[in-house]
């Protein structure tokens, strides 16, 4: 069985990312073992299982970015991390991180109660060390608070596609439909103005 590695990504921008051997097994009531040493006023803000895809960061003023799981190297648990995502002024604290994939999209919520839904493949995929780009633009004093990925579902579009066609046959039919019985209505009109030149 192929051991999981977990990554850990923190409020202040770093992600420290280890094998989960590195995790003993233990009783419901232990305490556990440090995954990632928080510095002052830091947070964890997720959890990523890395399988596939890219990890996608949002900050609080609306940027974000995607970075391809090679760039998050496993080490030992417990260390304060790898940079993710820049934490400058201009972004932000890191509010949350998702792992995505191209065909799928995101919810953003601020705290004035505004949603965005948006396509991941329009998100640049670039390195851990830098700031991203803008995401959702936002009003003055306003914060993102939240993202959640919404998964993509292949085949979809394909399936309207064919949906679209047989609606169009079955409109094709039902006007044809109606030019036979416009014809036989011609039909019997003429067969009426035979009849009446035989009387």
């Amino acid at each position: 069985m192929v051991s999981k590695t977990y990554c850990y990504l923190g409020s202040t921008g770093k992600a420290v990312c280890f094998n989960e051997e590195d995790v003993r097994s233990m009783g419901r009531t232990a305490s556990g073992v440090r995954g990632m040493r928080l510095q002052e006023g830091q947070k964890i803000i997720s959890l990523i299982i890395a399988t596939e895809g890219t990890v996608l960061n949002i900050t609080e003023n609306g940027y974000g970015k995607r970075t391809k799981l090679e760039e998050f190297t496993c080490h030992k648990r417990g260390g304060q991390g790898l940079i993710a995502i820049q934490t400058s002024e201009r972004n932000g604290a890191v509010i949350g991180a998702v792992l995505v994939n191209d065909n799928d999209e995101i919810m953003l919520i601020t705290d004035g109660g505004t949603l965005v839904r948006t396509r991941v493949d329009g998100i640049s995929v670039v390195g851990r060390n830098t700031q991203g780009v803008t995401i959702i633009r936002l009003d003055k004093k306003e914060k993102v608070i939240g993202v959640d990925r919404i998964e993509g579902l292949a085949g979809v579009d394909d399936e309207i596609d064919d949906a679209d066609l047989e609606d169009a046959d079955t409109e094709n039919n039902v006007i044809e439909d109606d030019s036979l019985d416009i014809e036989t209505e011609i039909e019997d009109s003429i067969d009426l103005d035979a009849d009446d030149d035989t009387i």
